[in-house]
């Protein structure tokens, strides 16, 4: 009694919305359950997921595949309004190991497996009857045996027609809606072809199917019409196809037995599942396929689901319809195209030098004995140059780019110089005449720098500043320096400027006066700076407030000293930081001797360049 209600369950909500039951339904239900799957791939080597390409050529040519599918609510209990109130089978997971063998060039036979790898659902109510999911979660399906037989045309051809049969054997298990539990057999017509990017696919048959019974007034089980289409491209050098597929079927006649007021089936809307996918197929190499694709019910058909997501993996082997081709050279180029049939050669777009031997740059000297075949040259008894432009200093770099056509040199990036003697340090004295190659220097002194650029009487090596003239001093950091230089953005003091202690009076005292006016006279010099920030800074002795203010103060009468020096006050802008911004530790007289100081940043203009900065030793 249970398994009969379970089946009547099943069979009066069909359809990817389901059945929606009348309270009034007293018709018996069929017994047991019955196959509600309605995704039957096609056979192995087709690059549709349903329909087939009709690809029926060889002998003994032999494809396996793993279709495997997901459908989401495909048998939905749905009230008077159409509300969805119960998913009798929810989600169904399976996959349909299967292969196909061509023979005769003509002659296909196929098996498909269906394994049903998840199901699950919810239990229904209807007029007092109990509905019960899928039983067991795992189940086999209905063996299907198949044989199509080429009629006309061939694949790839405009048009291809077959004719078949598939046999689907009671292995499934009907509790787990995996099968009808009854044979089903289907005859079948198909069409399919390709014109230029174009193909289509196109099925037409009829099942019978042994099960003939009437299910909760609602609908029938029973002989069905089947068919099926596609369309799609063919692109990325054939070895995508893309496209969408419809397939459905209707019943054809109410059970044997019915009462003459129940109305037919055909083309009803429980009667009748159709669903629609867009999938693609792609060929990696030449034997193995793979695919995805997802679809839709189209209709409120028993057995088409809300979503179904597909996917699939073949091994299904090239057919090689390639005719035997003759070249007698070994080159790969046939004869029929060859313009030296006897000699090994290259392809080539001119007719008259296709498989001929190569002469890449077109200088009358072949490849295979010319030493420059990227280069048009001339010839030579001498393999090495043989085919090479002319270099007349031999130094290996042709004429034509040569710069010092004449002068032996070296290779180099810079047109103007190659081909030229080495001159790594850019002085005019090349590197064998000059004894200091690496360092800029003067012909005078064969490539030697001045050992004092800026005549201060220190040597470059010891002068800290060896192109702003200085004086000497036994600190090595400031021995050649001016009082000030400009360096990264600021203007550089060597010495500090000196404040009267815990004020803002600049010191009368020489080294105070002699910074800034070093200062000034930078600032005189380089009228492109157009703005400098004074800034102030104290080490942390004393209260932070009183040190910032103490650091305003002093910045500012920087800048008073440097107005009244002549210069104009829209240059100078004046900052103090107090105590935030150390350069050295605050923990040793040193340090704080160090933070205690005024710096010289320019906001606005050219720096001079780094030859008014010391070196770093």
């Amino acid at each position: 009694m249970r398994a009969r209600n379970l089946t009547t369950a099943a069979l009066a909500l069909l359809g990817v919305s389901g059945f929606t039951v009348s309270a009034s339904a007293q018709t018996a239900a069929p017994q047991g359950g019955f196959g509600i799957n309605r995704f039957d791939p096609s056979e192995r080597g087709s690059e549709w997921f349903v329909q087939d390409t009709l690809d029926l050529r060889g002998n003994g040519r032999f494809a396996i595949g793993l279709p495997t599918e997901w459908s989401y609510r495909s048998l939905v209990n749905y009230d008077s309004k159409g509300d969805i109130r119960e998913s009798i089978v929810r989600n169904m997971i399976v996959t349909h190991p299967g292969f196909s063998v061509v023979l005769f060039d003509r002659l296909r036979l196929g098996a498909s497996l269906p394994i049903q790898l998840l199901a699950d659902g919810h239990t229904a109510y209807i007029d007092g009857v109990t509905y019960l999911p899928p039983q067991n979660a795992q189940a086999i399906g209905d063996l299907r045996l198949g044989a199509d037989l080429r009629i006309v045309g061939k694949a790839r051809e405009p048009f291809t027609l077959a004719v078949g049969a598939q046999v689907y054997l009671p292995t499934g298990d009907k509790d787990a809606f995996a099968g009808d539990g009854k044979v089903r057999v289907q005859p079948r017509i198909q069409a399919a072809g390709e014109i230029g990017v174009f193909l289509y696919s196109a099925r037409i048959g009829y099942q019978y199917r042994a099960r003939d019974e009437l299910y909760a007034n609602n609908g029938a089980i029973g002989q069905e019409l089947t068919f099926g289409g596609a369309v799609g491209l063919r692109v990325a050098d054939t070895k995508l196809v893309v496209g969408p597929e419809v397939w459905g079927s209707t019943v054809l006649a109410n059970p044997s037995g019915t009462d003459d007021s129940v109305p037919s089936p055909v083309f009803k809307k429980r009667t009748t599942p159709v669903e629609g996918l867009l999938g693609a197929h792609y060929t990696i190499g030449k034997d193995v396929r793979v695919g995805a694709g997802i679809g839709t019910g189209l209709g409120r058909g028993y057995g088409s689901p809300v979503v179904r997501g597909v996917a699939n993996i073949e091994w299904a082997p090239a057919f090689d319809d390639k005719p035997v081709v003759t070249d007698r050279d070994g080159d790969g180029i046939e004869d029929g195209v060859d313009a030296c049939p006897d000699q090994p050669g290259v392809r080539s777009d001119d007719p008259t030098k296709n498989g001929c031997p190569a002469d890449k740059d077109g200088d009358t000297i072949l490849d295979a004995e010319d030493a420059c075949p990227e280069v048009p040259g001339i010839k030579t008894d001498d393999p090495k140059t043989n085919g090479c432009p002319s270099d007349k200093d031999h130094d290996g770099i042709y004429d034509q780019v040569d710069a010092c056509v004449d002068t032996p040199g070296d290779k180099s990036d810079d047109p103007k110089k190659n081909g030229c003697p080495s001159d790594r340090d850019g002085d005019g004295v090349i590197d064998k005449d000059d004894k200091c190659p690496d360092q800029p220097g003067k012909p005078e002194l064969q490539g030697c720098p001045d050992p004092d650029r800026d005549k201060d009487g220190i040597e470059n090596e010891k002068d800290a500043c060896p192109d702003e003239p200085g004086k000497a001093d036994t600190d090595p950091k400031r021995n050649g320096c001016p009082k000030a230089f400009i360096k990264e953005g600021k203007i550089k003091i060597l010495d500090q400027v000196k404040f009267k202690t815990g004020s803002a009076e600049i010191q009368k005292a020489p080294d105070s006066d002699a910074v800034l006016e070093a200062v000034s006279t930078i600032l005189k010099a380089h009228p492109e700076i157009k703005k400098i920030r004074v800034e102030g800074h104290t080490d942390n002795k004393g209260v932070a407030k009183s040190n910032l203010t103490l650091s305003k103060n002093r910045a500012a009468s920087v800048v008073k000293w440097l107005v009244k020096s002549g210069i104009d006050k829209t240059r100078l802008d004046s900052e103090g930081y107090g105590q935030d911004r150390p350069i050295d530790s605050n923990t040793t007289e040193e340090g704080r001797k160090n933070n205690r100081r005024v710096e010289f940043n320019i906001v606005d203009g050219a720096s001079a360049g780094a030859t008014d900065a010391p070196k770093t030793n």
